[in-house]
């Protein structure tokens, strides 16, 4: 299995359009990008590969790194950072399968699935397949599990994917709070690689409108606001969950620039075979 980084950003990536930061001109001196998030998984066994998620990106990403076009990819949600690069199928793919969640979304009265296939009902190469989380289903050679997140007003998921060869194992958190469901966490468990949301230091809860939750018992927030991990809550889910390696991902260009490139918050372009 081999997993490379193509997207390592949040909504608006590092550097960001139109910010000069310390951190964003940090990033434009060293030559270092986090764009909107996105992971490429090979299967080197059999020569397919699996995209999580479509990123405005897509086209950069995939000429920048060099990789494979996908054989199947997942949508873990339907925010714009991780669905709107489905457009790039268009005059690419010959045929691409993807899977999404299958379960309604109170908000939008849709399953994920329902709504990549009523937004890209123009798209001739896709076929969409309703996918029951917590319920593995092979996919490239690799069985993928989408397990059940909190990162409100919608329906959102991470992602465990293991090669039944060769006993590696990737877990994403997917976008979510520190909240993440107990049957969704022993899914995730023991992986040689968990990806973490984990987008700002928890220090910066201070700013948010309505700060920090799930404060661990030293008071540190694991939580900012309402939808993501700190980093600190992240790395904390990662000790509960066994993690060999972590990598923290969907990070935000408000890291202050002494901090946002130390270990271990991952940049574009890192690759990993487990």
């Amino acid at each position: 299995m081999r997993v490379t980084l193509l997207g390592t950003g949040d909504t608006t990536g590092t550097p960001t359009v139109g910010c000069d930061c310390d951190t964003c001109e940090t990033a434009r001196e060293r030559g270092i990008e986090r764009t909107r998030f996105s992971v490429h998984i090979e299967n080197e066994c059999i020569g397919e590969s699996l995209l999580i998620d479509f990123s405005p990106d897509f086209r950069y990403q995939f000429l920048r790194d060099d990789v494979s076009l996908p054989d199947a990819a997942i949508v873990t949600h339907i925010h714009f950072d991780h669905l709107d690069g489905l457009g790039n199928v268009f005059r690419v793919f010959d045929s691409l399968d993807v899977y999404a969640a299958n379960e309604t979304d109170p908000k939008t009265d849709k399953s994920v699935a329902e709504t990549v296939r009523a937004d890209y009902h123009y798209l001739e190469p896709i076929d969409v397949y309703p996918t029951t989380p917590l319920e593995p289903v092979r996919i490239c050679g690799f069985d993928v599990t989408l397990v059940p997140v909190e990162h409100p007003p919608l329906l959102c998921y991470g992602v465990a994917i293991e090669d039944p060869v060769t006993g590696a194992k990737l877990s994403l958190s997917g976008d979510t709070s520190y909240n993440v469901p107990a049957d969704s966490r022993e899914v995730l468990a023991d992986p040689d690689l968990l990806l973490a949301d984990g987008i700002v230091p928890a220090h910066l809860c201070e700013y948010h409108p309505i700060g920090g939750r799930h404060e661990n018992d030293a008071g540190v927030p694991r939580t900012f606001g309402t939808k993501h991990m700190t980093r600190e809550g992240a790395l904390e889910l990662a000790d509960e969950l066994n993690a060999e390696r972590t990598r923290l991902v969907h990070l935000a260009h408000y890291y202050p620039a002494d901090e946002a490139f130390e270990e271990p918050l991952a940049i574009d372009g890192e690759q990993y075979v487990l």
